[in-house]
C-alpha cells in the first residue's frame, strides 16, 4: 500500500520533461497517486527516476482526448507543462475540464508563464533564470555561471508548483472549487530572490559577483582549492562561527580580525586559500569535523552517497539498482517511501480503482 500524507491524492500527470516530472515525483513520493498520460510509443527510461511512483497510461491526445477527461472527472489535480494554447487545441483546457469538475486543480508548469510577450516561445531554464537578475549573480567575477538547472526548472518550477497544488487543493477541499495555476518560472525565481532585493536596497547587496558575503567575495564563504585538487566549502557567517573556524585552522594573526572589513576580504582570501593549499581536502575534512566552523568537504555526486552524515540519515536509498534520493522531507506520523518504476496501466482499471 501507498504511504504517505498524500495518501489518496488523484494527480494525472500529462507527460512532459523537468519540473513537471519531478513535482509529480515529490507528489508520488508523499504518497499521492499519479497516472502519467505518455505518448504511445514512448517507454519510461530504466534509469529515470523522476518518473518513479506512476501508473503509466498511453494515449495519443489528439484521438483520445475523452479518454484523458474521464480521468481527470475523477482526479483532484492536473499538470501539464505545454506551451500556452497546447491543452486548449486538444479540447483539455481549463474551461472545458473545470466545467467538468469544478474541484479540480489545474496546474500549469511553464518557463515564461501562460501570457507575456514571451509566452508563446520556447526557451529552457538558464534562459528563464537570465532574466530575473539570478543567473548574473552566480559564477566568478569574469562571467555567470549555470547553476545546473536547479535555481529555475526545480527551485523555481516542481517546489513552486507543489507548493501552489497544495495550496489549491487545501482551498478546493473547503469550497468546492478548483483554480488554475499559472507557475512560470520566470516569475517563480524572482520571488527567490527575495531576500538579495531586500539586501541591494538596503546597500548591502552589489550586482557585481565574487563581491559579496555569499557569493564567494568574502573570505569566510566561499570554496578552496587543498592540496590534492579537490575542494573545501567554507560558510562561518556569524562571528562564533568564523572564530571556530579560525582555531581549527589556524588563523589567529590579527589580521583576520576584522570579518566584514570589505577592503581586507581580496588580500584574506587569498592567505587563506594558501593555507588551505596546505593539506588534502580528507584532512581538512578530518580537522573541521564535528565543530561549529561550519566548513564541509566539497564530494563529487560518487562520493555523497558514502558520506556518514547522509548514510545516518538514510539520504540516499538504493532502488531497482539505482542509487535515489530518499523521499524528502521526513513525515513523523505517516512517512513517504521510495515508490517503484513506473508501470503500465490501462485507463478503465485506474477509474474502476478511483470509483471506490
Amino acid at each position: 500500500m501507498t504511504k504517505g500524507p498524500l495518501k489518496g491524492l488523484r494527480v494525472v500527470e500529462f507527460a512532459g520533461i523537468g519540473p513537471g516530472p519531478f513535482a509529480a515525483m515529490l507528489l508520488a513520493d508523499m504518497g499521492a497517486d499519479v497516472v502519467r498520460i505518455d505518448r504511445p510509443d514512448t517507454r519510461p527510461r530504466k534509469n529515470d527516476v523522476t518518473l518513479r511512483g506512476r501508473r503509466i497510461v498511453a494515449m495519443d491526445l489528439k484521438q483520445d482526448a475523452a479518454k484523458a477527461l474521464e480521468l481527470l472527472d475523477r482526479a483532484e489535480v492536473l499538470i501539464e507543462g505545454f506551451r500556452p494554447g497546447v491543452m486548449e487545441r486538444l479540447g483539455l483546457g481549463p474551461d472545458v475540464v473545470l466545467a467538468r469538475n469544478a474541484a479540480l486543480v489545474y496546474g500549469r508548469m511553464t518557463g515564461w508563464g501562460q501570457s507575456g510577450p514571451l509566452a508563446p516561445y520556447a526557451g529552457h531554464d538558464i534562459d528563464y533564470i537570465a532574466i530575473t537578475g539570478a543567473l548574473a549573480a552566480i559564477g566568478p567575477a569574469a562571467k555567470p555561471v549555470p547553476p545546473l538547472n536547479l535555481v529555475g526548472d526545480f527551485g523555481g518550477g516542481s517546489l513552486y508548483l507543489v507548493m501552489g497544488i497544495l495550496a489549491a487543493v487545501l482551498e478546493a477541499r473547503r469550497s468546492g472549487k478548483g483554480q488554475v495555476i499559472d507557475c512560470a518560472i520566470s516569475d517563480c525565481v524572482v520571488n527567490l530572490m527575495s531576500m538579495f532585493h531586500g539586501m541591494m536596497s538596503a546597500g548591502t547587496w552589489t550586482t557585481e559577483r565574487e563581491a559579496n558575503m555569499l557569493d564567494g567575495g568574502a573570505p569566510y564563504y566561499g570554496t578552496y582549492t587543498c592540496a590534492d585538487g579537490k575542494f573545501l566549502a567554507i560558510g562561518s557567517l556569524e562571528p562564533q562561527f568564523y572564530a571556530a573556524l579560525r582555531s581549527r585552522v589556524g588563523l589567529s594573526d590579527p589580521f583576520f580580525d576584522p570579518q566584514h572589513d570589505r577592503s581586507l576580504w581580496p588580500a584574506q582570501k587569498e592567505r587563506l586559500a594558501a593555507i588551505i593549499a596546505t593539506k588534502t581536502r580528507d584532512e581538512w575534512a578530518a580537522i573541521l569535523d564535528l565543530s561549529d566552523a561550519c566548513a564541509a568537504p566539497i564530494l563529487t555526486m560518487e562520493e555523497a552517497p558514502d558520506n556518514a552524515h547522509l548514510k545516518a540519515r538514510g539520504s540516499f536509498v538504493s532502488r531497482d539498482g539505482i542509487t535515489q534520493s530518499a523521499p524528502a522531507p521526513r513525515f513523523e506520523g505517516t512517512p513517504g517511501e521510495v515508490p517503484p518504476r513506473p508501470v503500465p496501466a490501462a485507463v478503465a482499471d485506474i477509474l474502476a480503482g478511483w470509483a471506490a
